[in-house]
């Protein structure tokens, strides 16, 4: 099997490069002042979930312009990218240097180093020094604030930071990561705040030339067209883009009850037998698609010979037809499908009768469909109180909530309809990789 570097290479020899013209951003700008502007907001959630992929074609691919200063040098991890100062990437191949900087009114000497670009992230390194070789703040976090990274046509938010002090605490070394900018960028403009009182705030632009064939670093990626069946839907894979900053997976979730899934489960994804740390990911969930980016490492090889993923636990969904029996309530637990429920106690109040229902922290009754069997009549929960811990004194805490009936007649029994727990799958799936001819 051929390696990514000589595909890279065949694919440069057959492929013609566009380069946008000269005169695109002028034009392209001017063009957009002329439309009425328009927001839209797209909530986005944490998440730390996956599921698995079933088969697809890895080849390589490459945006329209120059970008191949990546494969070939050393594989940097996400950890290694982070710890290492600008120079020390730069000495693998990495990067466009910049080292342009600002010197704020008290000497401080903020200055952006360089930037690793590709389709995932672009990594701004950048240090500051303390004036006069004074000592900074140990609290330096807070001093200063960044907000998006601005380019042409684009605003790529700020997603996460690292850094550390110099040992005699004058000098920090830190990398910001941001949304990947416009591939037709040729200036970017990061700001550094900071508050200098309690209502006014100090604002440091810093601008600097972009250059993509710099930057920019080769890439694999890929669309994918598979989708695994869970309880109430399906996980649909939608790409795969492998780059020096990071690995992602992009997809959607289509359930039948057309919400976002309550638990994003755990998958695992391998590289040629190594597992590749995870680094979370997050969803889109505004609009009728809900979507979902799960971030892992670096390839930790340009030569993939195998790949799969292992999908420990996901969204699952019980449905519960029997009605359960309130005759004799106790802290014993009663297994209900897979998981164990406790009804604790059954009580009259003024208004009719409270029941106190525990469970684990991650079974999630569906509240929709609880109701009560009194009298041979049907009666929904009027209320539901905030779950509160039990603990049961032997390591484990469960979570109990109070659920309210207006009605004269003593329960008989409960009707809980369903509950959403995480389901373990287990399920390995190996992905065929394919060369391109």
């Amino acid at each position: 099997m051929r390696t990514i570097e000589e595909r890279l290479q065949e694919h440069k020899q057959n492929r013609s490069v566009i380069q946008a013209p000269s005169e695109l951003e002028n034009r392209l700008r001017h063009a957009l002042e002329q439309v009425p502007a328009k927001t839209k907001h797209k909530p986005r959630a944490m998440v730390w979930g996956a599921a698995m992929a079933a088969a697809f074609l890895l080849i390589v691919g490459t945006y329209q312009y120059p970008a191949f200063a990546y494969l070939g040098g050393k594989l940097l991890s996400k950890i290694e990218l982070s710890s290492l100062s600008f120079s020390e990437v730069a000495d693998q191949g990495y990067g466009q240097t910049v080292n342009k900087s600002k010197t704020l009114d008290d000497g401080t000497v903020i200055m952006i180093e360089g930037v690793i670009a590709d389709d995932n992230a672009l990594l701004m390194y950048y240090t500051i020094d303390a004036p006069g070789g004074s000592v900074l703040k140990n609290e330096y976090d807070l001093r200063f604030n960044v907000g998006d990274l601005h380019s042409f046509l684009k605003n790529s938010r700020m997603k996460e930071g690292y850094g550390n002090h110099s040992p005699d605490a004058t000098h920090f070394e830190g990398v910001y990561k941001f949304e990947p900018v416009s591939p037709f960028a040729r200036k970017l403009t990061v700001t550094f705040s900071e508050w200098i009182s309690d209502k006014e705030r100090a604002s440091y632009p810093i601008s600097f030339n972009y250059e993509a064939n710099k930057a920019m670093n080769s890439i694999i990626k890929e669309k994918l067209t598979a989708s695994v069946a869970v309880d109430r839907g399906k996980v649909v894979y939608d790409s795969i883009t492998a780059s020096p900053t990071s690995t992602v997976i992009k997809g959607h979730y289509e359930m039948s009850n057309g919400e976002y899934p309550r638990f994003m489960g755990n998958t695992r994804l391998y590289v040629n037998g190594t597992e590749l740390k995870a680094w979370g990911g997050e969803s889109n969930i505004s609009g009728d698609t809900k979507g979902f980016i799960l971030e892992y490492d670096v390839l930790p090889t340009d030569k993939v010979e195998s790949m799969s993923l292992v999908l420990d636990n996901f969204d699952g969904y019980q449905k519960v037809d029997q009605p359960i029996s309130l005759a004799s309530p106790s802290d014993r637990s009663i297994l209900i499908g897979n998981e164990k429920l406790w009804i604790r106690s059954v009580t009259k109040t003024t208004s009719g009768y409270d029941i106190v229902i525990a469970r684990k922290q991650f079974t999630i009754l569906d509240n929709d469909t609880i109701a009560v069997q009194a009298g041979g009549t049907v009666v929904p929960a009027a209320s539901i109180s905030q779950a509160r811990p039990w603990d049961l004194k032997n390591g484990n805490i469960m979570w109990e909530q109070t659920f309210s009936f207006k009605t004269d007649v003593k329960p008989e029994s409960l009707l809980l309809g369903g509950y959403h727990y995480i389901k373990t799958y287990n399920q390995t799936l190996t992905i065929p990789i394919q060369s391109s001819k």
